[in-house]
């Protein structure tokens, strides 16, 4: 094992984050960090999250002028073998995860509520004496009416019918202010008898005068929340810990970008970007193999960096394309450059705590569905459609044989028959339950057509979202009926085609799973039949193909029951509200799927009108341990924590 090759390649991994992060810097300035609706005039300069960017900045590059020197300049010529091109990988990400985490905590980004209303009667708070595993704790005596009313504005909810949107949680609220949202005249009095009740008084801050703000105390990200949400971005999961995210109070606007920013790095990997600048044909090979695991390679040339370059533009040019398209729609360029970040890592990180239900139109979601499902497909199918020759062709037929070319590859056509068909039986599940408010019970034309385009929009928006692993939402899915709900689950084990930035199992496994199923069904009632596999007119009979399709499955089903019976062990009952105890078995089963496949959101707890922060930080440690799974497809990351793959010989 060539150690200190491995550390030039890493010290190149530092030097990349750290300049990623220095674009972030723009903005903190006001006219930059804006976004749609905001009123960026009356916003100021974000010191704390610019002096966490600058620190993040000085640690990355100082470790990565350490390992360069440790390294030497004697290495640049070496080629890495198999061995150092796994550790590279493998270790690259673990860098990324910690430097990336950086910003997240220097920054003091905050998150998170320190009370929980369930009910009226029922009001739990943080309590600091098991820290630093988070439980919640039930009040000793109940709330009245007056006191649940303002509890729920100062969490900024929208539970009282009036719009409070516009008050920020980091920033409190005058008594007058109170007075206002809630109806009432006697917010003073009513906050002096919060401030006695025990439990609640450490989380409250009562102002001196009148005339000052009452606040809410909000929790500050721990290291553990901060690499969560650092390798949820890298990994393109979108699973988050933060909320409150249109308060740069809590959540610096320049933090925001960062936190996007990691879903572009980790898009195509980072290694697939910083190959491009490394070069080595071999050395790319080997680093590029490693990074993007899998059965299918069509479209790679033997010259990986051209491969990295070519996938790199396609990458680039569809973030391009994507953000002016969302400009177009009505979003200004901040959220456009973060969605475009989200939709095509297939990450899921939104600006909003609402995702983009937050904007409420109809044209965005179907663009970003569109940019989704390009996303998922494998970007050697657009490399053909680039590179196939025109000469001597009619231009109907050259366009012809081009989506001949796309539409003749067997992962596409089962990808996109997987989609059409769950959007068809959502469509349908959803408008006979009710789902998204409808009414099954449609007697004019007009309303059925509506009915019909509402279930459209929504059902398909999310099937995509969920078989590509984007984990965007638009409607919170873990509101429909059992079925959907069931469907919505299943389709997190699917993921995007092999060659795409989608996560999750990838469709050509399970087309040569089923495949491989049959022909061992066939073996059994006939054993002398010899069949070969295969594939869209491709005969896949390397053994050691097969036997890693059939292992990298089972895999998948030992870590997954594995990790849920860690999750279900170590989580304490107080993480669930108390009469949602029972649901612990499926919210963690639904957990460790969405972050084994990086979805993001899933049933529960964890559901799309939800987050990962009331999980104690044991569980959150697993859960970015499963994302780097899920991310290198098992064993890239596997083999770096094996003892063996250290000590013997190549």
């Amino acid at each position: 094992m060539n150690k200190r090759l491995i550390a030039y390649y890493l010290s190149t991994v530092c030097a990349f984050l750290a300049a990623a992060m220095c674009t972030c810097f723009l903005f903190a300035f006001p006219w930059f960090g804006h976004r749609t609706g905001d009123n960026w005039q009356s916003q100021s300069f974000e010191t704390s999250g610019f002096l966490g960017l600058l620190l993040s900045v000085i640690v990355s590059f100082a470790i990565g002028m350490t390992l360069r020197r440790y390294a030497g300049d004697d290495v640049k010529s070496e080629i890495p073998r198999r061995k150092e091109a796994m550790a590279v990988v493998g270790l690259s990400w673990v860098i990324a995860t910690i430097l990336g985490a950086l910003p997240f905590w220097i920054s003091g980004t905050r998150y998170a509520a320190p009370l929980r209303l369930d009910a009226q009667d029922h009001i739990e708070v943080f309590d600091m004496s098991v820290a630093p595993r988070k439980q919640w704790k039930e009040l000793g005596q109940p709330v009245s009416a007056g006191q649940f009313t303002v509890l729920t504005a100062l969490l900024g909810n929208d539970m009282l019918g009036n719009d409070i949107k516009n008050y920020l949680p980091s920033q409190g609220m005058t008594y007058f202010e109170l007075n206002s949202v809630t109806g009432r005249d006697d917010c003073v009095n009513i906050v002096k008898s919060l401030a006695a009740i025990p439990g609640l008084n450490h989380w409250l801050e009562v102002p001196n005068t009148s005339t000052g703000s009452v606040r809410l105390k909000w929790l500050t990200m721990e290291f553990a929340n901060s690499v969560f949400e650092s390798q949820s971005g890298f990994s393109t999961t979108g699973a988050t810990v933060i909320n409150k995210l249109e308060d740069p109070g809590l959540v610096p606007y320049c933090i925001l970008y960062w936190r996007s920013m990691t879903h572009f790095l980790g898009g195509l990997g980072i290694i697939v970007l910083f190959v491009v600048l490394l070069g080595g044909d071999s050395a790319g090979k080997m680093l590029m193999k490693a990074e993007m695991p899998g059965p299918s390679k069509d479209g790679a040339t033997p010259k990986m960096q051209d491969t990295a370059r070519r996938f790199g533009i396609f990458y680039l040019v569809l973030n391009v394309v994507l953000t002016v398209f969302l400009m177009f729609a009505g979003m200004n360029l901040f959220d456009a450059i973060c969605h475009a970040f989200g939709t095509m890592a297939t990450g899921g990180f939104s600006t909003y705590d609402t995702s983009v239900g937050h904007f409420d139109s109809a044209t965005i979601d179907y663009i970003i569905t569109l940019f989704m499902i390009a996303a998922g497909t494998n970007f050697a199918l657009f490399y053909t459609l680039v590179v196939l020759d025109k000469s001597g062709k009619d231009f109907w037929v050259w366009i012809k044989d081009k989506f001949t070319s796309i539409f003749s590859d067997i992962e596409f056509r089962v990808y996109l028959g997987i989609i059409v068909f769950s959007t068809i039986v959502i469509m349908a599940s959803g408008m006979v339950a009710g789902d998204w408010g409808l009414t099954s019970a449609a007697t004019t034309e007009d309303s059925i057509g509506a009915t019909l385009l509402r279930s459209l929009r929504f059902g398909l928006f999310q099937v995509v979202a969920i078989v590509t692993t984007t984990g965007f939402g638009t409607n919170d899915f873990d509101s429909w009926s059992q079925f959907g709900r069931c469907l919505m689950f299943a389709l997190m084990f699917i993921g995007g085609c092999a060659g795409s930035t989608g996560g999750g199992m990838k469709v050509i496994r399970h087309i040569l799973f089923v495949k491989i199923l049959g022909q061992e069904i066939e073996h059994a009632y006939h054993p002398s039949v010899v069949r070969s596999l295969r594939l869209g007119g491709v005969v896949y009979d390397q053994q050691e193909m097969r036997r890693g399709i059939l292992v990298y499955f089972g895999l998948v089903a030992i870590i997954f029951a594995a990790s849920w019976l860690a999750i279900v062990a170590v989580e304490p009952n107080s993480t669930w509200p108390i009469d949602e105890t029972e649901n612990k078995l499926i919210d963690s089963a639904s957990a460790v799927a969405a972050t084994l496949n990086n979805i993001g959101p899933g049933l529960g707890i964890v559901g799309a009108a939800n987050n990962y922060s009331d999980f104690s930080p044991a569980s959150k440690l697993i859960f970015t341990w499963l994302m780097m799974l899920g991310r290198l497809e098992l064993f890239s990351i596997l083999v770096i924590f094996s003892w063996p793959f250290w000590k013997r010989p190549r």
